[in-house]
């Protein structure tokens, strides 16, 4: 029985291994070639695997685009940051905690929104998932912002404190300090947590 136990373990880090391939291998010919022009054969090449195990495992590209999302959050760890932020009883603290959790989202994620966002030209369901990131993402800053409120500024209202915070977190700034500025990742967080303080507390 624990013979039996053992090989199943087996099994699953095997399985586990090969899900992980097929996503790199996916994330990197997406970059390179784009979304619509690389094929599940394609993919099945460079990873080395059988075309069919990857429909096993992710059925299409959208199962590959999914779970390529979801190791990105896994590798921001954004979202423990952020339950690390909400348990903070110390604005200033929270809301730093905050600027580090948006600095580690875009500084691991360039390539994942470069790759949906040529995913959302050529395939309208990609688009719609993008839509549903972006909106997933907007409830979840408007949470945070809610469950801060009591450290705001009391001449802000709730809506446009959250607009405001959604506004300085954007991708685009990140990417034109950082990409185009050449700003640091630390530059940009040390930035983004002096403006949050100044702007909202």
């Amino acid at each position: 029985m624990e013979e039996v136990k053992q090989q199943l373990t087996h099994r699953q880090r095997q399985a586990r291994a090969t899900q992980s391939l097929i996503v790199d291998t996916s994330r990197t010919l997406f970059l390179q070639q784009g979304y619509g022009a690389t094929t599940i054969d394609l993919i099945a090449e460079q990873a080395g695997v059988a075309a069919s195990t990857v429909y096993a495992i992710f059925k299409n590209k959208r199962g590959i685009l999914r779970a390529i999302r979801e190791a990105w959050h896994q590798e921001s760890g954004q979202r423990d940051i952020y339950q690390a932020a909400v348990a903070q009883p110390d604005g200033e603290r929270r809301f730093t905690l905050a600027a580090h959790a948006t600095r580690r989202q875009w500084e691991t994620g360039a390539g994942m929104i470069a790759i949906y966002r040529g995913a959302a030209t050529v395939d309208p369901e990609a688009a719609a998932e993008l839509n549903d990131a972006l909106q997933g993402r907007r409830a979840h800053l408007e949470r945070f912002v809610t469950a801060s409120r009591q450290f705001l500024r009391v001449d802000l209202t709730l809506p446009h404190a959250v607009a405001m915070f959604r506004a300085l977190t954007l991708a685009e700034i990140y990417q034109e300090l950082v990409g185009h500025e050449g700003w640091t990742p630390d530059a940009y967080e040390q930035w983004l947590a002096q403006m949050l303080r100044q702007q909202l507390l």
